[in-house]
This record gives C-alpha cells, structure tokens and sequence, in this order.
C-alpha cells in the first residue's frame, strides 16, 4: 500500500468528506462498475439524509442510538478512502454495529480496503459492547463480496430483486462478522 495517513475523522472533516462521496458516487454503476450505492446511476450528489446522519452521528455518544464512528485515509490532505460504523436503528441490536466503506478510484488494489476493515474492527473490538459487525451490499458487487469474505465476513442472508434501480432489478446480500467468540450461529453460504 501507498503511504496513506488513515485516522478518525473529526467534524471539521465532513466539508472535505461530503464532496469525496459525491465524487465517488459519479462511479456508482458506471464504465464497468458494479452499483455500489442503492440509488440511480448519474445520482451525485450526497442525500441530505446522510448528510445530517453523519453529522449528527460523530456527535452522538456511543450508548445513545444514532451513532456513527468514521475513519479516513489520506493522501496528504485528499481523501483516498473511508470507513464507518453505525448504529442499527432498533434499540435491541445494541450490540451490533453497520458498516460502511469506500475505497477512492486512484486507491483501489493497494490493500486500502483491507487496513480500512482491520482499522474499524480493531475499533470495534476495543470500544464497546459490540459483538458483531454487519454490512449490506448488492449482490452484483462482487469486488466488494470478496474483500469482505476475504477479512471473515460471511453471507447470511440474500433477498433477490430488493430493488429496482434504473429499470433494473437487483438483490441485496447480507453479511455479519462475529467480534467474540460468545457470538455464535452464523451459517456461511
């Protein structure tokens, strides 16, 4: 990997984050990339809804719903990668955490994606009561389905035709990666 700076953000980051996504989404299903976001391609600009959920997430404590924990890699001061961690929405899932990654397209194939997981992880294991991690990703994002199975992620679950983007159907698979060794039950595909 190249050197790359990679830290917690801070909200003095989110005014360079918002347009590092917005850059990222111009690829979002686009010259032989998989869709990467549920959402049409050409849509480039980051949802107000996400946009307040990050916000407000950075701020929120751990032990209140809402919360969110991101980190950044840099390359001096552009953004080469992210990764969040976020807190379900029902309050019994306490104890499980969403993810959240992206990977900048001059970024890609240098082991990014992997320090990336290894760093929210590492945060997840050491802070907190969470015992596992989960992600969503469409299923025709097979570069991003190997990296997960890759750092031990395994596929719980697959709901064919979950949405309909562009005229298209697509499926959503489910992923979780048990923190502790009481965490148990997860049957791979």
């Amino acid at each position: 990997m190249t050197t790359l700076t990679l830290r917690a953000a801070t909200a003095a980051d989110l005014t360079a984050f918002f347009p590092y996504l917005a850059d990222q989404l111009t690829e979002n299903g686009v010259d032989g990339m998989p869709l990467f976001q549920p959402m049409p391609r050409g849509q480039c600009s980051v949802p107000p809804g996400r946009i307040e959920a990050f916000t407000n997430g950075l701020a929120t404590p751990l032990t209140a719903p809402g919360w969110r924990r991101l980190w950044l890699a840099f390359d001096g001061a552009a953004i080469r990668g992210h990764i969040d961690l976020r807190a379900r929405a029902e309050a019994e899932s306490a104890h499980r955490a969403l993810l959240g990654m992206g990977v900048h397209r001059d970024a890609r194939r240098l082991g990014l994606g992997m320090a990336l997981l290894d760093t929210a992880i590492d945060w997840a294991v050491a802070h907190g009561p969470l015992d596992w991690i989960d992600l969503e990703v469409l299923s025709v994002n097979a570069p991003a389905r190997a990296l997960y199975r890759k750092r031990g992620f395994v596929q719980t679950g697959e709901i064919a035709d979950l949405l309909r983007i562009d005229g298209e159907q697509h499926g959503y698979a489910y992923m979780s990666l048990a923190l502790r060794p009481q965490a148990s039950g997860v049957q791979s595909d």
